[in-house]
């Protein structure tokens, strides 16, 4: 993949706002900011009540993705244009979501909400609502989700990187500072994960870093060519965006997004887990 196959910028957005084979979809971790102003002609997804499943912790099926997004109007052959807040940093993984689900043609507004915002261009708060659809959602595509047993197989084996802060890598936070605290009943990290925060993929205006700065990030960070690559952070959020940057924008083969991340893994009994800033190493074992 390349940088014209996922993303776009603002001013091309700004020339398709009354395309109607395109899409605009807002997700924000603050699933209220799109009522307060949004991209003319935008719609919203709520990541909390829209994505997820209400009674069991995982995403929804096939078929309440395919409703959802029929009722909401968009098509299989829409391009959807992902934007939100904090460096797209839920948009990304609204990306991965609907990659996961077989869309095709689906792009991220590069630096999303805040470069829009930046670059002075209009937002509105006028409710949007598209003519429903008859969408067909494809079956989850494996390749690109990580499930538990393989992150802990992968110890030592493939690159394993965690995105989430040096904080919460070595233990001495369980999530970031502004959230609760509780969410899994260990700290630490996988061992041999190298860790680098998702944010430094990103400017300060929210835009991607270019591939070359992108590249010498990871690879002073100890991601190596040619291995298989899971991407992992709290609940999986913040590692679809560095999924989006490996597999997008730097064509990475084999790059899996871990959603369930440190929530479940650091409540998994007798798994491996290290401490502190050092990745740790293959041998470590349960007690």
């Amino acid at each position: 993949m390349t940088r014209e196959n996922s993303l776009v910028s603002a001013q091309w957005v700004e020339e398709h706002l009354d395309d109607p084979k395109v899409v605009l979809i807002e997700v924000d971790e603050d699933t209220t900011a799109y009522d307060k102003g949004h991209i003319k002609g935008a719609i919203k997804l709520d990541w909390t009540t829209d994505l997820q499943d209400q009674v069991r912790r995982d995403f929804v099926n096939k078929d309440q993705f395919s409703a959802l997004l029929s009722e909401r109007g968009v098509a299989n052959d829409n391009t959807v244009v992902l934007y939100g807040g904090n460096n797209n940093w839920f948009a990304a993984y609204a990306f991965w979501y609907f990659k996961l689900y077989g869309h095709t043609d689906v792009k991220l507004l590069d630096g999303g909400r805040k470069k829009w915002e930046l670059d002075s261009r209009e937002l509105t708060d006028e409710a949007v609502t598209r003519e429903a659809t008859s969408y067909t959602a494809k079956d989850q595509d494996l390749s690109i989700r990580a499930f538990r047993d393989e992150t802990v197989e992968a110890i030592g084996v493939k690159n394993l990187v965690d995105v989430r802060s040096p904080d919460e890598y070595a233990g001495r936070l369980l999530a970031p500072a502004h959230l609760p605290q509780e969410q899994a009943q260990r700290a630490g990290h996988v061992p041999t994960s190298i860790n680098v925060p998702w944010s430094k993929a990103a400017n300060d205006d929210g835009t991607f870093r270019s591939d070359d700065e992108l590249r010498e990030i990871y690879g002073e960070a100890g991601l190596e060519d040619g291995k298989d690559t899971i991407a992992l952070c709290r609940i999986g959020e913040r590692s679809s965006h560095t999924w989006f940057v490996l597999k997008e924008l730097l064509g990475h083969q084999n790059v899996k997004n871990y959603d369930g991340s440190w929530t479940e893994y650091g409540s998994l009994v007798g798994v491996p887990v290290a401490i502190g800033d050092e990745p740790g190493s293959a041998d470590l074992g349960g007690n």
